[in-house]
C-alpha cells in the first residue's frame, strides 16, 4: 500500500462494517448452540422456517430467498428429507418442478426451533427499545439491498 492510500480502519464507516460482521458471526454461534439439542444448525432452521411460512416452494425459490446457491440446497435438502423433515412432491402443472413441504415431524421441529430462535432474539435484544430495533432493521435491510444489487451487477 502506498502512503496516500486510505486504510480500511481509517474509513468513517469501518466501525459499522466490523460491528455488523461481528454481530452476525456471534449470532450464528449463539443460535448454533441454542439449536444443538434439536440436532439442527441455522441453515436447517432457515429452511424449516421458510417452508413453514411458504409451503410448496421450489428448491430454486428457497435458494433465492435464502441467498444461497442451489448447490447448498442440494446438500442440505437430501439430509433433511432422509431425516423425515421435508418431502418433495411433483407440481401438478409442471412435471419438471418439485415442491418442498414439511412433514409432520418437520413442522413440529420447526415450531420448537422457532421458539428457541424467538427466545434468543428476546434475550439478545430485550435491552434495546423496539423503536431502535425497527431503525436497526431498516438500516440492515438497506445494507442488504445494496449488497444484493452489487452481487447482481457482477453476475
Amino acid at each position: 500500500m502506498n502512503k496516500n492510500q486510505a486504510l480500511p480502519w481509517d474509513h468513517p464507516r469501518f466501525r459499522s462494517w466490523i460491528a455488523v460482521g461481528r454481530a452476525c458471526q456471534l449470532m450464528q454461534q449463539v443460535l448454533t448452540r441454542a439449536l444443538a439439542d434439536l440436532d439442527i444448525k441455522p441453515p436447517h432452521l432457515d429452511i424449516l422456517v421458510n417452508l413453514y411460512r411458504f409451503e410448496g416452494m421450489t428448491q430454486q425459490e428457497l435458494a433465492r430467498k435464502l441467498l444461497v446457491g442451489r448447490s447448498n440446497m442440494s446438500m442440505l435438502l437430501p439430509q433433511m428429507e432422509k431425516r423425515g423433515l421435508i418431502a418433495r412432491s411433483g407440481d401438478s402443472r409442471d412435471r419438471r418442478v418439485l415442491r418442498l413441504s414439511l412433514t409432520e415431524e418437520g413442522r413440529s421441529l420447526a415450531e420448537k426451533a422457532m421458539q428457541i430462535q424467538t427466545e434468543v432474539i428476546e434475550r439478545t435484544l430485550s435491552h434495546t427499545p423496539i423503536e431502535r430495533c425497527q431503525e436497526l432493521a431498516e438500516i440492515m435491510e438497506s445494507v442488504a439491498a445494496s449488497l444484493i444489487r452489487e452481487i447482481r451487477d457482477e453476475e
